[in-house]
């Protein structure tokens, strides 16, 4: 049986040789006129000039951090010096993700634009084949990495060990280095990327949209290739390494508490519990592929948005049904009668159960956020109503939805936490996680493809294609802007039952038995800790704002001193503005980064575990609710101002685009883009990689204070003794 193991890194090989075949399928395809080859390779070399800078920057980080790694685990015995190999491989496999996925999307983008001059069916074709190479390349890179690792830690460190001995407590503590490097470049990838696309898109829309009244990718705005180069980057290669991160740290969430299940009698030697989260992502890659067959539609379908989610929810559909279905043989094939976590039983069912749980949790935030940030749902007319009196009740209005946001998604994700605890106790709270987790690659596909489809419009806009070219890509465009803000939905839901597992996971290898908010310590490390997201919030935006002043400040330069500009005669100076947004991304996103991965640290060592529970509980609620507010405010005011391209009635009366409403639907989509692009998609890896650095250092924080752990739980011993004693 234990045969079974080698399948996982095997799936994972299988999902990177259909990456390779699908990548060279859209190579082959026609990339257009020599004008729209030009235009694609400035957004390409822009956007590889940035990932080169940026992975400068991290390979120095990797470095650094790899040493000191080293250095903690040769002194803790639980741990072991390897574990900074291990970081550094998932460092490099989350980098892999994020270049994977921009190679093919600086590829895909003009190839569509070009299948786009044809049909809207062979357009969806080339983009929604661009987003899947990068799906199945990030879940690919984390099945192979996490299940080859495994296979090789298990066999030097614990060959014949049992389940709960410190050899296989040693391999899991080195395996969660993996899923730190992956993290660490996640966050840096999405607060990088993030910060360059928003700049490039603010100031592209401040001069150009607002001041200067040109349509959107002129060739005449000098932002204009900054911002299509933005999309790669922030959207695609961020949204690639980020989503590898959080693959990973589900998956090693239940993978860490498996191996404190007690699961006699298993076909794995107690490894169940264990391989199980590896096996239905790997499973999940399979259902992923054949999910990719169902994203079609017919030429007869005419210029509809409705066709096109129709073939995408098909495709994300059959995927998580199949997986649903599957899971269920899985679970009952792996797993043993009777499993038991920390007192609690559970039995195959009830994982079962938990992993539908963790389903139907993700199936619904997706829903919620989509009827928050849809065009044509109360929540974005209303933003659009409120355009009619002017920018300051714009702000008021998108401020309001996206507060609102979050009772729906609070409410379902504390359900569904209640309910895969109920089903498995805190291993179901973390497979309910893996399993809805389980489709990334379906969903990383359908998220990739919109940023693809976006650069195509661009390309078509600057290229002067047909009008009808550019109507084609803004079908898709739209379709992506609303799956994009659904995805962000269901991550930061993943996020919030990963970190809770992670959590769970700490406070049993730190050795405390639980948190007691009633020490004044303790309280203060929870406020400490809700406060970390807004720190982190507010340097990313700011951020944003300092780069987005830069970049207008450059494209007035240029309007006012480039003769001929405006006529069509004069050429911008397009390399000025993308070297703008890559200084300010690579100097701006260091500490944010340095924030998230060093706070744990000090709180740790200094205060010990019982704080640091504390304040990873504080920075846990307070960032998923700032995740919430920011991703819906931010899609909510996007699809307001796109409201007004077919024309929105205010009052008795229809509004266009340049219209006064209009404008103020434009200073919204301004205030929500670093909002639902910058520091409201960083929050699902602040909670995350926060707990994972907690979850490295946890073995030496419960060396280092021992004897105050144990204080405490005398003290709560003595407490309970002296009230039963009262109680008689």
């Amino acid at each position: 049986m234990n045969q079974l193991i080698y399948a996982i890194p095997a799936v994972g090989l299988i999902g990177l040789l259909y990456t390779f075949i699908k990548f060279s399928w859209v190579s082959k395809q026609d990339a257009g006129t020599d004008r729209m080859k030009e235009i694609s390779n400035y957004i390409a070399e822009g956007a590889m000039a940035f990932l080169k800078a940026e992975y400068k920057i991290l390979t120095y980080f990797v470095i650094i951090a790899a040493l000191l790694l080293g250095v903690m685990g040769s002194t803790n015995a639980n741990s072991h010096w390897s574990i900074s190999l291990a970081f550094v491989l998932g460092a490099v496999f989350s980098a892999t993700a994020g270049y994977i996925g921009m190679r093919i999307a600086t590829k895909a983008n003009v190839r569509t634009a070009e299948a786009a001059r044809t049909s809207l069916s062979k357009a969806l074709k080339v983009s929604f084949t661009g987003g899947s190479v990068m799906g199945l390349g990030v879940a690919g890179l984390a099945v192979l990495g996490l299940g080859g690792l495994f296979i090789i830690l298990k066999a030097i460190f614990a060959p014949d060990a049992p389940v709960g001995s410190i050899e296989m407590e040693r391999t899991i503590e080195i395996l969660t280095g993996f899923s730190l490097g992956a993290e660490s470049i996640a966050l840096f990838a999405r607060v990088g990327g993030g910060i360059y696309t928003k700049a490039a898109d603010v100031g592209a829309d401040l001069v150009g949209k607002v001041e200067a009244g040109i349509p959107e990718d002129d060739p005449r705005n000098p932002a204009t290739i900054a911002d299509n180069v933005g999309d790669n980057v922030g959207d695609v290669a961020g949204m690639g390494a980020d989503l590898f991160g959080s693959y990973v740290a589900t998956v090693l969430a239940t993978m860490v508490l498996g191996r404190e299940t007690v699961s006699a009698g298993d076909k794995f030697g107690g490894l169940a519990p264990i391989l199980l989260p590896m096996l239905i992502a790997a499973m999940g890659i399979l259902f992923s592929i054949v999910g990719t067959f169902f994203v079609k539609i017919s030429d007869k379908a005419g210029l509809s948005t409705e066709a096109v989610q129709k073939a995408l929810n098909m495709g994300n559909w059959g995927s998580i049904v199949l997986t649903a279905i599957a899971s269920y043989f899985l679970v009952y094939f792996v797993l043993p009668d009777h499993l038991s976590l920390r007192g609690y039983d559970f039995t195959p069912s009830g994982v079962f159960g938990a992993i539908l749980v963790g389903l139907g949790v993700g199936t619904l935030m997706s829903i919620i956020t989509e009827y928050f940030t849809a065009m044509g749902k109360r929540p974005v007319l209303s933003i659009v109503r409120q355009s009619g009196t002017g920018h300051a009740t714009n702000i008021i209005g998108g401020l309001a939805v996206g507060m609102e946001s979050t009772l729906l998604p609070i409410l379902v994700l504390a359900a569904g936490i209640y309910g895969s605890y109920h089903c498995a106790g805190l291993y179901g709270v973390a497979i309910a996680a893996a399993g809805m987790m389980a489709t990334t690659a379906m969903q990383l596909a359908i998220d990739a493809f919109g940023p693809i489809a976006d650069n195509a419009g661009g390309i078509a806009e600057m290229s002067e294609l047909p009008k009808e070219v550019r109507e084609k890509t803004d079908i898709l465009d739209a379709v992506g802007n609303t799956t994009a803000a659904t995805g962000k939905g269901f991550a930061i839901a993943s996020a919030a039952l990963t970190a809770l597992a992670l959590f769970a996971a700490f406070v049993g290898i730190a050795g405390i038995d639980g948190i007691d908010i009633y020490h004044a310590d303790v309280l203060a490390g929870l406020f400490v800790g809700g406060m970390i997201p807004f720190i982190f919030s507010s340097l990313a935006i700011k951020a944003v704002g300092q780069a987005a002043m830069a970049m207008v400040e450059e494209v007035r330069r240029q309007f006012r001193t480039i003769p001929g500009i405006m006529e069509g005669t004069g050429k911008p100076e397009y390399d000025k503005c993308v070297a703008i947004s890559t200084d300010a991304s690579i100097k701006k996103m260091l500490l944010p980064g340095a924030i998230a991965i060093l706070s744990p640290l000090v709180i740790g060592f200094i205060f010990g575990p019982e704080v640091l529970g504390g304040f990873l509980a504080g920075a846990t609620v307070s960032g998923v609710l700032m995740g919430m507010f920011q991703n819906n405010a931010g899609g909510a005011w996007d699809n307001a101002k796109k409201s007004f391209e077919k024309g929105v009635e205010i009052n008795g009366e229809t509004h266009y685009k340049k219209s006064e409403p209009h404008k103020a639907s434009v200073t919204g989509d301004t205030v929500g883009d670093p909002f639902k692009d910058t520091s409201g998609p960083s929050m699902n890896i602040l909670i995350k990689l926060m707990s994972i650095v907690s979850l490295v250092i946890a073995p030496t924080l419960a060396k280092i204070h021992h004897n105050k752990i144990e204080e405490n739980r005398k003290a709560k011993i003595e407490t309970l003794m002296r009230v039963g004693r009262d109680n008689k």
